[in-house]
């Protein structure tokens, strides 16, 4: 029992650190130079990739006068776009912009910002919620904001935050639950296509397999009690609630046809494979195949100019809690 007292003491422990780590203010200097970094997951689908630009033009737009850089958290997916490194001119005729082409991980990112002088450094997650990328992502930004040096002016940077990911995170600095109402009073066309199509509106997530998906249980409530006027059921990709969740909801509610669309930054290839692929295992050939009709929309969340904002505002909200300037 001891022993349990103390494993659970130490998970709180390292659980508070991680999350205060975050938000603990460095002593930001006001001459030093600031810039942005936007964390996506990253594609490797170039029609998936506006959603991603649409972010980063938001973000550049509502701060012209700070560097804004972009990194992929996926390992998977940057090895992809390293490949296609050799062959540069068959991608970037394609109008790929060689900062996904060349796109970095995050230390490299952060390197190349030391090099250029930029010692004060917001990275603004673009994940749905505080899961397995955005925790992983946090110690990187954890690690590289607590290095110290014999003598203070060699540290490589003066401040580095992490803001929140579109859905919020954990902890009671800001409510996960605002972030959540904020993000679904975004969400109105979708609902407005589903009610012109006499449809329920099915959102794709991803999930994972190793941590609890239960946000996406919330965001569904949320939804209905917002939208009343459509059902709308989220299902995931890893995880829970499955398809097969999904399609118990709809028969039990008699629902007879749905619009499918991803709750993703990006509609990539889960999306377009998963989700609306040909293949009899997809979501889109399932749900036929039991008889429903279905109508789906390969649009990510990061194509909506007002989901997209929300970054913009996380971005504020790091930097007036840390006292930096971003301009």
């Amino acid at each position: 029992m001891l022993q349990k007292i103390r494993l659970s003491a130490l998970a709180l422990f390292l659980s508070l650190f991680i999350f205060s780590s975050l938000s603990q203010a460095s002593p930001a200097k006001a001459e030093a130079k600031t810039a942005i970094i936007v964390a996506g997951f990253g594609t490797t689908v170039p029609e998936g990739l506006p959603a991603i630009l649409n972010i980063v033009d938001g973000v550049r737009k509502a701060y012209p006068n700070t560097e804004v850089r972009i990194c992929f958290t996926s390992n998977i997916i940057r090895k992809v776009w390293k490949k296609r490194q050799e062959n540069p001119q068959k991608w970037l005729s394609m109008g790929i912009p060689k900062e996904v082409l060349y796109v970095e991980n995050i230390i490299s990112v952060f390197g190349d910002l030391r090099e250029d002088g930029y010692r004060n450094i917001i990275v603004q997650p673009t994940h749905m919620f505080y899961m397995e990328q955005s925790h992983d992502l946090s110690q990187y930004v954890s690690a590289l904001a607590s290095i110290q040096t014999m003598k203070s002016k060699w540290r490589p940077y003066d401040a580095v935050f992490m803001g929140r990911p579109a859905l919020g995170m954990p902890g009671d600095i800001y409510s996960y639950h605002e972030d959540v109402a904020k993000a679904i009073a975004t969400l109105a066309a979708d609902v407005a296509l589903a009610q012109k199509e006499g449809a329920a509106l099915i959102y794709m997530g991803h999930g994972n397999e190793h941590w609890s998906t239960g946000i996406y249980a919330e965001v569904e409530n949320a939804m209905n009690k917002a939208y009343p006027q459509v059902t709308t059921i989220l299902g995931v990709v890893e995880g829970q609630p499955t398809l097969d969740d999904v399609v118990a909801k709809l028969q039990r509610a008699g629902i007879k046809k749905v619009v499918l669309k991803p709750f993703m930054i990006v509609a990539g290839d889960h999306a377009r494979n998963d989700m609306a692929g040909a293949e009899t295992d997809s979501w889109k050939s399932i749900l036929l195949e039991k008889g429903f009709k279905v109508e789906t929309v390969l649009h990510g969340l990061g194509e909506n100019d007002k989901f997209a904002r929300i970054f913009v505002e996380h971005i504020a909200d790091t930097a007036k809690m840390h006292n930096l300037q971003v301009r």
